[in-house]
């Protein structure tokens, strides 16, 4: 028997979110709800509540439900908080951050990916968030935020966003090269960045991310 896409989205939540120990009600009530398959290319949909990556163009990746749910869980977004999405890719992880009651700014290097984001988030009704083509290597915005989401690797992470970070301020980031990856939460306080290690996975990383192998100080 095939099941429906609520169906889908539950089972999603018990089998795979759940088992990763995120148990932060408001996170799993916006996994349950969304639909994951309004956002994935039209020849995954039948694999868009799967434990796996799904490939979205040019060698990106949404990342699977899980990690997802341990990003989101992580940061710990509050109604009215100000994010940074770093890669906005699908607009999933757009989509999960405004619902969560963030004022979400979004950026992404290439420009179909914002204009196909945009349209996606739209056709939800999804508000609460302004999407941009830009580098976030090149950045040169002061703005500050509560949170930032990194949705791509960086082979070395040397505090390149941590002066985006209001106090108190949360940040997730996978770091590293090869397998596996380490995901991290920084946090932003009064005596400076506290780096926590989550987990270990493996995702694309960001276009023009520094790869400092091999420089020498």
């Amino acid at each position: 028997m095939a099941y429906t896409p609520q169906q889908a989205r539950d089972s999603m939540v018990r089998h795979q979110v759940r088992c990763w120990d995120v148990l932060d009600q408001r996170v799993l009530d916006v996994l349950e709800k969304l639909p994951r398959e309004a956002f994935v290319p039209d020849e995954y949909r039948g694999v868009a509540y799967a434990d796996t990556q799904i490939p979205i163009a040019q060698g990106e990746v949404m990342m699977a439900p899980a990690i997802e749910g341990r990003m989101l869980q992580a940061l710990d977004i509050a109604p009215g908080d100000e994010v940074l999405e770093i890669g906005c890719g699908s607009g999933f992880i757009t989509a999960c951050l405004a619902a969560l009651g963030a004022r979400v700014t979004s950026i992404d290097i290439r420009e179909d990916f914002v204009a196909q984001a945009l349209r996606r988030l739209a056709e939800q009704a999804v508000q609460n968030c302004e999407l941009k083509v830009e580098d976030a290597f090149a950045r040169s915005d002061t703005a500050r935020y509560d949170a930032i989401a990194v949705t791509g690797s960086v082979p070395d992470y040397r505090g390149e966003f941590d002066a985006w970070l209001k106090p108190g301020g949360r940040m997730f980031v996978i770091v590293g090269r090869g397998t596996p990856m380490e995901a991290m939460l920084m946090r932003q306080t009064s005596a400076g960045i506290y780096r926590e290690a989550l987990f270990e996975t493996v995702v694309p990383p960001l276009r023009n991310a520094p790869d400092h192998v091999g420089f020498r100080f």
